[in-house]
């Protein structure tokens, strides 16, 4: 399972021109699931996302998360985090979830963020998305569990 996870100011992630979820301060997550996640990696991983430093303290340095900054998570599904890319110029996708096992995992990986009391609004599975945000610091990092 692979987590892109981004500081932001503000992101939204809109459907056929509607906005479909939003926050201000906190982290956009794009969610690859592979095959061969399960309940328990997604559960690592979003206690992982939820305790990760990204945040400055009062000294500049990044020691905070996004609980200690009452911040919000926007979570996408992104299958294409998992495609394999080392060789050709096409990405191989033999390594991502079946949707079905995608899908339930997905949604058990939020689930567990709303569960550590974060609001988590998301993207629909699925569907063509278009993702805006402000990314702020640049701070981007690749977390996996």
């Amino acid at each position: 399972m692979i987590a892109l996870v981004q500081r932001v100011s503000h992101a939204h992630v809109s459907i056929d021109g509607k906005i479909n979820g939003q926050i201000d301060k906190g982290l956009m997550v794009l969610l690859g699931v592979e095959k061969g996640d399960d309940a328990a990696k997604a559960k690592r991983l979003a206690q992982k996302v939820a305790t990760y430093r990204m945040f400055e303290d009062e000294q500049g340095k990044m020691n905070l998360d996004v609980g200690q900054v009452a911040g919000d998570l926007l979570v996408i599904s992104q299958f294409t985090l998992a495609a394999d890319t080392k060789r050709g110029k096409r990405p191989s996708f033999s390594g991502s979830a079946e949707p079905g096992l995608g899908k339930e995992l997905y949604e058990y990986f939020c689930q567990q963020l709303r569960e550590l009391g974060f609001k988590v609004p998301t993207g629909v599975f699925g569907a063509d998305m278009q993702v805006t945000l402000t990314n702020d610091g640049p701070v981007t990092f690749t977390l996996t569990s």
